[in-house]
């Protein structure tokens, strides 16, 4: 099996015809059904439905196609970093962001050390949720993320950077209840209030339910909200609560008009992370990337742990 024929096969099921396939590749259509041909007695599968309407790829087809894309962008790129061996590394990078963290905040940062170490690198950031995000890095479409841990998925690995408590944070006029102490709050008491949380497919949103579920609790769920902009106007005007770790909501409700308290008894944690593809390496410009991602959070964290060792020595 050849790149050639691989890239012949893409292009006939994204054109959804041989003939429109043979014009944009400048093959003769005879000679592109012949590649098709070889291609499933090779594999002893059929791959294509051919039809007046044109073809369409069977499951075997399919799966073909996944493979094919996976290998072709492998070879582009290695013929990339190859043409760029020696100079400094240079492309378009994708990164992920977890919309409700504490790496959220971190975007400017990142363009900024990024653009100061590699002028050549083009940074593409988006936020993104869990749901999606395996499929995503799985087929080249994002080369990292930095996210909430959601546990193994398969095709991907994950670097556990952050272990944080989880907190309540509420409008400031809110009342809280006798289970408040010391900034802490109880999960049963947090539990009486009607959270915004994400999607169900969140790994915080799991979080806070397995928690839930675990004392025999109810989630009162007021509203789905995957907006920090939304969140942030619904907590001020009081019509909900919701559930972030400490540095996430220091980040996006730093303000008078709310309280963040640590929930507890018992304590819900969770993980953010470092993901990336586990089935083929990163690009030159991805892994400089990748190296800058982790100076900055070790630096983060080193400070933020010096500061809770000054704080507790005094």
């Amino acid at each position: 099996m050849d790149t050639r024929k691989l890239a012949y096969f893409v292009q006939i099921v994204d054109s959804g015809s041989i003939t429109k396939a043979a014009a944009a590749l400048h093959v003769a259509q005879p000679a592109l059904s012949q590649q098709v041909t070889a291609l499933e007695n090779e594999l002893k599968q059929r791959l294509l439905i051919r039809s007046k309407q044109g073809v369409q790829p069977t499951a075997a087809g399919n799966t073909l196609y996944r493979h094919a894309h996976m290998i072709l962008r492998q070879v582009e790129q290695a013929r990339q970093d190859v043409a760029a061996s020696g100079a400094a590394p240079s492309g378009r990078v994708s990164i992920a962001i977890a919309p409700y963290s504490m790496a959220s905040s971190l975007t400017p940062q990142i363009i900024s050390e990024v653009a100061h170490r590699y002028p050549d690198i083009v940074l593409h950031i988006t936020e993104i949720y869990g749901g999606v995000l395996s499929e995503a890095i799985k087929n080249g479409r994002l080369d990292m993320a930095l996210i909430y841990e959601p546990g193994p998925i398969r095709g991907v690995q994950f670097t556990t950077m952050i272990v944080e408590d989880l907190y309540l944070v509420v409008n400031a006029r809110r009342s809280i209840g006798p289970g408040v102490e010391d900034g802490g709050v109880s999960l049963e008491e947090a539990a009486q209030h009607g959270l915004f949380l994400p999607e169900q497919n969140h790994t915080l949103r799991q979080l806070v339910e397995s928690g839930l579920q675990s004392r025999g609790l109810q989630l009162r769920l007021v509203g789905e909200i995957e907006s920090v902009p939304s969140l942030t106007r619904l907590l001020r005007a009081d019509l909900g609560a919701t559930v972030l770790p400490k540095s996430a909501a220091d980040a996006l409700f730093h303000e008078e008009d709310f309280r963040v308290l640590r929930i507890v008894d018992p304590e819900l944690q969770c993980k953010i992370a470092l993901c990336t593809p586990d089935h083929e390496p990163l690009s030159e410009a991805a892994s400089a990337v990748l190296l800058v991602l982790k100076e900055m959070l070790h630096e983060m964290l080193s400070s933020k742990y010096a500061r809770r060792r000054g704080a507790a020595a005094s």
